[in-house]
């Protein structure tokens, strides 16, 4: 089984699978991953037809980019398309000093925010040196709101550096662009609120959504996504599953935004999951799918760090949903609405 046939990015000639690869996991987000069953994990994407991958300094502290490099060595670099970000400087950690909680095993470094020019510039030199390639397709602007949406309660803009990213940042991707050195301009953030003002405020083409368009959220899809359809930006969905509950279904060790699920995020899941049982349905075939029926949506990139999860996630990206489980979602209150029709 093979995933369906590219799409484009934008107004670019920029063109990704529907559904590409995260490497969070491959830099071992949560536990460790083995470089061979990193290998083998990329292997079987490449085998199964997906032909966009995504990455970043900041996964692994520079890991995700090194093993994605030592896999693309060895494949046509024509044939894929490659994204990575900018705006986090990777600084050596001191003697002693421990690394990002949630990479076991990174790269002795943490990531640092900055979106001035230099560090952006230099931070692609330095990406383009651990994937081993000459070019990116892709940049995007890496969580220029702090990560402060993934946080209960917390203002979505106390954090933000939308005016560096966009006075310093944003500039110089803009002259890459210009210039045929990457293909396409992005940014990539947990939050939608500040994305709304980046479509505003530049040429974009497209924005990496993570965690934020899900059957847990739908509120992006009320107020970015005919942002997005009227300019024209095409969006990326990182995290379908809301790091792992969706995945896993409700339980003691079930995670939501990268931390443990709270009671009610557990009983709406909960509750989804008996609409699922109901129908003979698998929730993370839901899940999946759910994130690619509207329209605006060029492509989804959830993690994987097995060839076993691979596959089954190209499976349950081509499962068709019966209408009458997003009926009964919509019914119950568990949707806000039925999904836009791009589902077959």
């Amino acid at each position: 089984m093979s995933v369906p046939p590219t799409v484009a990015i934008g107004r670019t000639d920029v063109r990704v699978s529907a559904l590409g690869l995260g490497t969070t996991a491959l830099a071992n987000m949560y536990e460790a991953v083995d470089p061979d069953a990193a290998a083998a994990t990329l292997d079987a994407a490449w085998d199964s037809g997906i032909r966009y991958f995504d990455t970043a300094p900041a996964y692994g502290s520079g890991l995700a980019e090194q093993r994605l490099g030592a896999w693309l060595a060895s494949r046509p670099r024509d044939e894929l398309t490659l994204s990575t970000k900018v705006g986090n400087t990777l600084v050596p950690l001191t003697e002693g000093e421990e690394g990002p909680g949630l990479f076991p095993g990174a790269l002795r470094a943490k990531p640092v925010p900055d979106f001035s020019r230099d560090a952006i510039l230099r931070s692609l030199e330095q990406s383009l040196e651990r994937l081993g390639t000459d070019r990116v397709d892709m940049v995007a602007i890496h969580d220029p709101d702090g990560a402060a949406s993934i946080e209960p309660g917390v203002d979505p803009y106390a954090r933000s550096s939308f005016r560096p990213a966009m006075d310093e940042c944003y500039p110089a991707l803009d002259e890459l662009r210009s210039q045929g050195v990457i293909g396409a301009v992005g940014v990539g953030m947990n939050g939608w609120q500040l994305l709304v003002d980046f479509a505003e405020a530049g040429d974009f083409d497209y924005f990496l959504l993570a965690g934020r368009h899900t059957l847990l959220e739908q509120e992006a899809q009320q107020r970015l996504f005919p942002v997005c359809e009227q300019r024209g930006i095409s969006l990326v969905i990182g995290g379908p599953y809301s790091s792992g509950i969706l995945a896993t279904g409700a339980g003691p060790d079930a995670r939501y935004n990268y931390a443990p699920a709270p009671d009610e995020v557990q009983q709406r899941v909960a509750a989804i999951e008996r609409v699922c049982a109901k129908h003979d349905v698998s929730l993370r075939a839901l899940a999946l799918r759910f994130t690619v029926a509207h329209p605006a949506v060029a492509a989804v990139i959830p993690g994987a760090r097995s060839v076993a999860e691979v596959e089954e996630n190209v499976a349950l990206f081509s499962r068709e949903i019966p209408d009458a489980v997003w009926d009964e979602l919509v019914d119950t209150g568990l949707l806000r609405g039925r999904p836009e029709q791009n589902l077959s």
